[in-house]
């Protein structure tokens, strides 16, 4: 099953580490398939998903993440959305406790994959408020939660999983080099339409 697949490989790559994160994916109009709550990544078996109604409804055996609720929002605001993936990887972290926005635009893979990253404020994992706050940028590709880790999704699960790759290269990046310049504004302008 590729969502296991992917979760085990983001705990591989030191993504996201025990049962931290979560992960889900479409699988149709109505319902998610998402990972169960409190359990690591890198062990789960097919079994163990759960799968639950876009309406919040839990439709098989299991309890789900605690953060499912804001992955409903995304699928909810964006029929073009197929995965999402929650997870709190090292250098985005370290950014986000810093309270340093995500620099994307110093290279060109940074602007394709990635765009514009917003800084979601800190609010209780679960709350409503932290899912009204993603909601509000449910239109990125990524995004950084203050004090809490990092949020992409796309139209399939090897999209999100590589926008959140892709984000913790740039927070790394971002650590090492220190201030550099973006980009020419033309370059970051031409990549934007391609």
């Amino acid at each position: 099953m590729k969502l296991v697949e992917t979760c085990k490989l983001l705990y591989n790559r030191k993504i996201t580490v025990s049962a931290g994160g979560n992960m889900s994916v479409r699988i149709n109009d109505s319902e998610v398939l998402i990972t169960p709550s409190g359990r690591n990544k890198g062990m789960l078996e097919p079994e163990d998903m759960v799968l639950i109604g876009t309406d919040g409804s839990v439709i098989s055996d299991g309890k789900p993440s605690i953060e499912h609720k804001f992955h409903l929002a995304l699928y909810n605001a964006n029929m073009d959305t197929g995965a999402v993936i929650h997870c709190h990887p090292l250098n985005c972290t370290a950014l986000a406790v810093r309270g340093d926005g995500m620099r994307c635009n110093i290279t060109p893979e940074g602007v394709l994959l990635l765009g514009e990253v917003p800084m979601i404020g800190y609010f209780t994992p679960g709350s409503q408020e932290l899912v009204d706050a993603v909601a509000e940028y449910a239109s990125s590709k990524a995004m950084l939660m203050a004090r809490h880790g990092a949020l992409t999704q796309g139209r399939n699960l090897e999209e999100a999983y590589n926008r959140m790759e892709e984000l913790e290269f740039q927070a790394q990046l971002q650590l090492l080099v220190g201030d550099v310049d973006d980009l020419p504004a033309d370059e970051i302008e031409k990549l934007s339409r391609m």
